[in-house]
């Protein structure tokens, strides 16, 4: 009895562990073979009603004032040990050390691992895994951190619904070169192949984010891949952060998902998953609706014309006022200077009559001079 009770409890425990070690030795992929479609048959939990990523709908958003800013902790402290970094064949992860932390979270949460999403030829549509609105972005960074205030590691904390914090950030491109970004993208050709592993210098990981904390969409959901636990608080903000497009490119042509001794070499491309279900969760938003408004080019361009016009306008009123004040003091100095007209006196009207009396008794003594000539008397 003893011999078939330890061969039955023998059985129990390898049909018991036959799915956990399965599941570690399955190879999945984003669009082959177990593809994104099948991970639920392979991976349980990618079947959840909690999953990542999601659509967010800002208008469906609820605004939560006690959201307080994220607050990175010990990220701009990187010290002197180089970090790791490696090609796991669907993404380049980096290392963190256990002193960067995360706080504004009901728990402290230390930093594990970063890693990043794309697509592939560019700017295009997809790469991010995120979306806001049904647009995604052209890439996406996920800073990963586990729950050290309740749990001793990240193997405990991963499958508890408290137990990962992960950050994300949306990335666009754009005309400027982002240096913060080089401190990940100049060392990808030291593991392109999947497995490869390389040290590189350390850096300011806070560089990489955004410079608003502050405003940010918070809701509970699941890692975005195999085994899709639904164990993250996702805090994904809103201030995207911008690389130019040849950076972009290094992203998307530099890593294989293939194995150094494959003959067949495979670009990593489009390691992003596909948005999921919300379901029953609430999205929640540390800003309200007005504060996170953000101006489009055109609203934009329309408010500087109108500026300039306004501008334009006023300067000509200004200099409109300015010359007719100017012309109104003109005119008074003219006129001001103009001499006054002579007073009359007496002795002038008296003058005048004098001179007017003369005239007469002349033009009186010709008239008489003139008759006596002419005069028959006169005639000889």
């Amino acid at each position: 009895m003893d011999t078939l009770g330890l061969f039955m409890l023998l059985i129990l425990l390898f049909f018991q562990w036959m799915p956990a070690l399965a599941a570690e030795e399955i190879t999945w992929t984003y669009s082959g073979l177990v593809g994104q479609s099948e991970w639920s048959e392979y991976f349980p939990d990618c079947g959840g009603t909690s999953q990542s990523p999601v659509d967010v709908m800002t208008t469906q958003a609820k605004y939560n004032p006690s959201l307080i800013p994220v607050t990175p902790l010990g990220y701009s402290q990187h010290g002197n040990q180089p970090f790791t970094m490696y090609n796991n064949g669907h993404t380049v992860v980096i290392e963190l050390p256990e002193w960067m932390g995360l706080g504004g979270l009901p728990w402290f949460f230390t930093a594990i691992q970063m890693h990043l999403h794309w697509g592939n030829d560019g700017p295009s549509p997809g790469g991010s895994e995120h979306t806001i609105n049904g647009l995604s972005a052209d890439a996406e960074l996920h800073v990963v951190h586990y729950n050290s205030e309740l749990y001793p590691n990240m193997s405990a904390a991963m499958t508890q619904k408290d137990g990962l914090a992960v950050l994300g950030i949306l990335i666009v491109t754009g005309e400027e070169t982002n240096p913060a970004f080089n401190n990940i993208l100049n060392y990808l050709s030291r593991i392109r192949h999947a497995d490869q592993k390389a040290f590189i210098p350390a850096f300011d990981v806070q560089s990489l984010l955004p410079e608003d904390l502050g405003r940010y969409y918070r809701y509970n959901g699941s890692l975005t891949t195999p085994p899709c636990h639904q164990s993250v608080i996702w805090t994904l903000f809103h201030k995207r952060v911008q690389i130019s497009v040849a950076q972009l490119l290094k992203l998307e042509k530099i890593l294989y998902s293939s194995k150094a001794e494959e003959p067949d070499r495979m670009l990593l491309q489009d390691n992003y998953r596909a948005t999921q279900p919300l379901n029953h969760r609430v999205i929640f938003t540390s800003f309200s609706a007005e504060s996170g408004k953000e101006l489009s080019s055109g609203e934009v361009t329309a408010i500087v014309i109108g500026v300039m016009c306004g501008c334009v306008g006023l300067a000509v009123i200004v200099r409109f006022i300015v010359k007719t004040i100017r012309s109104t003091s003109s005119w008074d100095v003219l006129h001001n200077n103009r001499p006054a007209p002579m007073p009359r006196t007496k002795d002038s009207e008296k003058e005048k009559e004098e001179k007017e009396d003369m005239a007469m008794n002349s033009t009186s003594e010709a008239e008489k001079k003139e008759e006596s000539l002419l005069s028959p008397q006169s005639v000889p």
